[in-house]
């Protein structure tokens, strides 16, 4: 086989197993969906389970640079604290070893049949989970099949003598070793693949188990690349977990350099013991790395917090989200209480609305990517918060309410999804801003950061009035106060009259020519957003008012006569 023939096929298997891992793992993740989060979000108690959520998602994606990616996520939304996602990290690195267990397993000849039947499950079922699980096999038999053409690929390798030259260099330099697994998991962008490709050249007899172990350390430090380049740019919040999991992966590594020749032993022992294969004795190498690694570690997860604090000063701009407010114990043994707490919780979602709101209004006026992160971070906890209180709100709807209680759980049922609503609102306008930003920039060569796109003083009225109307209506109904219910009801009628004036404004600016096409209809849309979220509000204080509904009105009456005669003549 020529030098040409090697690299080909070295790289279109490698090319292979790489579709086939991350296919894979496309199609768990589907298959777990929303679950993934979940996991994440509410096992991270203690740094045991962190670990072992760290452990499962991994498991479950088949990649520990996602889970990092949904780990800096949830810590940039208030969800998690950087202890948790230490913990999280620490069982990424151990989850990870299971795609090389799973190498292990000699099944490379069952390939193609594999993929049949992954063929079969995605283009002969209209399920979906069936396509998910179809989408796994293939992606299964995808990885086996891109070992084996690596394999056939790298075998000849053995037989130049630069090539075994540099295995005997490897052998006789533990840190070469590191820095040449760092370096090639840097390139393929996956310690997976690194591990894989180790294995074969570990099955062919082409690397020695002295040269290949410290390669396979440096693949953990490599794969931590990946989440230093997702850092860049990013919070304070994601550097710091980055940090922390280039400090995990290098402390290991260091500490088990110093151990390299009772580890080399260990594994050797193991490997007769147990009857390991070649590829086997580097998966049980991987394993035994990273879990010693996790054990000696995790009692020290304060410390790297703070010494990731220290590297990376600053403001973390955390979204500080309190969770204790929906307590299930209550649900059965004091209904109206779960609602008391409900309320509460209905209060803390409505302070983040005002504030996905305010990032969305400074968007606006300064066009910063650091105002459109926060919007959309914002936007991701207040839709967090509207799944975990409609599911409270849903458990205690099966009990036994009073009257008055079960007109107060419509109430707070109806506004949850106002507030999502409002927050949907907020999400929009940054995208039609983006949009705009984009369009101009393709049709405007000579266009400028400086020159804010949209700028309007009537439209920035409009945003100040909507505000104002959605800060009222959360306050008029945590605190029933009928007075402010009132304003925003006479406020409306300002918002309504001004969104039509602008929007007949930059019509006919359109008409005489000024501006993009594609700018009128975005415009309009940012215009209809706001007075949308103006009629959400005023949804939410009729719910004040006691107006919404008809059942309503025989509970409640407005206290003040000035808000009657508002909410009559609205």
């Amino acid at each position: 086989m020529d030098i040409q023939q090697i690299i080909f096929q070295f790289v279109g298997g490698l090319g292979i197993f790489l579709f086939g891992l991350k296919y894979m793992g496309d199609g768990l993740q589907r298959s777990a969906g929303d679950n993934l989060r979940d996991i994440l979000n509410k096992f991270t108690s203690t740094p045991f389970r962190a670990v072992l959520a760290g452990i499962v998602v991994t498991v479950l994606i088949q990649s520990s640079s996602g889970t990092t990616v949904l780990t800096v996520g949830l810590v940039s939304a208030g969800f998690m604290k950087l202890k948790q996602a230490i913990g999280i990290i620490m069982g990424a690195n151990i989850g990870t070893t299971i795609t090389a267990f799973i190498i292990g397993f000699d099944i490379g000849g069952y390939a193609l049949p594999i993929l049949a039947v992954g063929a079969m499950l995605l283009f002969f079922f209209k399920r979906p989970f069936v396509n998910s699980m179809g989408q796994v096999v293939f992606g299964f038999g995808a990885l086996f099949y891109g070992l084996e053409l690596m394999g056939e690929g790298l075998a000849p390798l053995e037989d130049l003598q630069v090539f075994t030259d540099a295995m005997v260099t490897l052998s006789n330099n533990p840190i070469l070793g590191v820095i040449s697994g760092t370096l090639f998991t840097f390139m393929l962008q996956s310690s997976s693949a690194t591990i894989g490709i180790l294995q074969e050249l570990y099955s062919h007899g082409s690397i020695t188990l002295e040269a290949a172990l410290p390669v396979l350390f440096g693949s953990n430090i490599g794969t931590t690349i990946t989440a230093i380049l997702a850092a860049i740019g990013a919070s304070v919040a994601a550097k710091r977990t980055s940090a922390s999991h280039v400090i995990f992966n290098i402390l290991g590594t260091v500490i088990i350099l110093l151990l390299l020749s009772p580890f080399t032993s260990l594994v050797s022992f193991l490997s007769v013991q147990f009857g390991l294969n070649a590829p086997m004795q580097i998966a049980f190498a991987h394993g035994m790395f990273n879990v010693f690694n996790v054990l000696v570690q995790m009692w020290f997860i304060s410390q790297i917090a703070a010494i990731v604090t220290k590297i990376v000063p600053g403001d973390d701009a955390l979204i500080e989200y309190d969770s204790s407010h929906l307590d299930y114990s209550l649900i059965q043994t004091a209904p109206s209480i779960a609602l008391n707490q409900a309320k509460l919780e209905i209060e803390q979602m409505g302070e983040f609305v005002v504030e996905e709101f305010n990032s969305m209004f400074k968007y606006y006026k300064k066009q910063d990517e650091k105002s459109r992160t926060d919007t959309l971070q914002l936007e991701e906890v207040v839709n967090k918060i509207d799944v975990h209180l409609t599911e409270y709100l849903m458990l205690i709807s099966v009990e036994d309410l009073p009257l008055q209680n079960s007109a107060e759980h419509a109430q707070l049922v109806d506004v949850t999804k106002y507030l999502e609503r409002i927050g949907d609102h907020s999400e929009n306008i940054i995208k039609n801003i983006q949009e705009a930003v984009k369009a101009n920039k393709k049709h405007n060569k000579n266009y400028n950061k400086e020159d804010k796109v949209f700028f309007d003083e009537d439209l920035v009225r409009l945003f100040e009035l909507v505000e104002q109307n959605i800060k009222e209506a959360i306050t008029s109904f945590s605190t029933d106060n009928y007075s402010l219910a009132g304003k925003v009801l006479k406020r409306e009628k300002e918002v309504n009259k001004l969104e039509d004036d602008i929007r007949s404004k930059f019509i006919e600016r359109l008409n005489k020519g000024i501006g993009l096409p594609s700018d009128g209809i975005l415009f309009v849309d940012i215009v209809s957003n706001l007075e949308r979220m103006s009629d959400h509000s005023t949804k939410i204080v009729k719910h004040t008012l006691g107006m919404r509904y008809p059942f309503q009105k025989q509970s409640k009456v407005p206290k003040h006569g000035y808000v009657k005669e508002v909410t009559e003549s609205s």
